[in-house]
């Protein structure tokens, strides 16, 4: 592996990088300095589908926001998913392949109505994207799927998930991402989120968390600890890889050292490249 060392610090940080960098630093390497193409997932572009389909839900009336009414703007959303990435239709062997996976989407925009009943909200805020710079620290970003304001004020910040709620064990990483969230919302707006919600359509589950103000300070030294790793590691340019269960998922095992691969030389500028591109979500 190259030890070449990066020749500036990183600037931006997004949860995912983040989550990317905690897994494996070495596969944050690959995404963001090298930027490796990936494959199309089924899953993640399933939620990506879905993702949409629950944002646009909310430009109906809310007289109309109904089950039917949300997977009949299920069609339109994958046109135009075809139309912007026609390479998504490579992740599938054929027509009932297809069909298979628009069924699960179906089933999981159905599920929604299990957890809420959006006739009854109306969203402050949907797929918001938040850009927050803390002081001597990262430039944090992100999206956030929906921010809900009651009249009385309290304010909830809403996640969608399209997998099962995991094992308490295993929800680190998404405690993290709605904790990251929380964080950018209080440092931008001075207010801590009275609610930071996960919806799991996988399962139809839900999890929140009705964060304190040291609870956000915690999860703020968090993330910047996670920073002065990164940043660490560019300056070093030991990018390691971490194994995990998670290994057997990832697209780039032919050039990880820990199953006998070797890694590119690392690109000229590749702090800039990371610096550019740290922020994807």
């Amino acid at each position: 592996m190259s030890s070449a060392p990066s020749p500036v610090p990183l600037r931006a940080l997004s949860p995912s990088r983040a989550a990317d960098f905690m897994q494996c630093p070495l596969l944050f390497r690959f995404r963001v300095i090298d930027r490796l193409p990936e494959p199309p997932s089924p899953a993640a572009k399933r939620g990506t589908l879905v993702h949409a389909v629950l944002e646009r839900l909310f430009e109906l009336p809310a007289e109309s926001r109904t089950p039917d009414s949300a997977v009949a703007l299920l069609e339109p959303q994958w046109q135009r998913m075809r139309e912007r990435e026609p390479e998504v239709e490579e992740m599938f062997a054929d027509s009932e392949a297809l069909e298979s996976w628009l069924a699960e989407a179906r089933a999981l925009v159905r599920r929604y109505f299990d957890l809420e009943s959006p006739q009854r909200l109306e969203p402050r805020q949907r797929e918001v994207r938040l850009e927050v710079s803390l002081e001597s620290g990262p430039r944090l970003l992100g999206y956030v799927d929906r921010v809900d304001v009651a009249p009385t004020g309290q304010v909830r910040i809403v996640d969608y998930k399209t997998g099962k709620r995991p094992a308490q064990r295993y929800e680190d990483k998404a405690r993290f991402q709605i904790f990251f969230y929380g964080v950018m919302v209080w440092r931008d707006t001075g207010r801590v989120p009275d609610r930071l919600q996960l919806l799991y359509l996988g399962d139809g589950t839900a999890r929140w968390y009705d964060p304190s103000e040291e609870e956000l300070r915690n999860a703020e030294a968090h993330i910047r600890s996670v920073w002065a790793d990164i940043t660490e590691t560019a300056r070093t340019g030991r990018w390691l890889p971490r194994r995990s269960p998670l290994c057997g998922w990832c697209d780039h095992r032919a050039l990880c050292p820990a199953f006998g691969g070797t890694p590119p030389p690392l690109p000229d500028g590749a702090a800039d490249g990371a610096a550019a591109s740290s922020s994807a979500v």
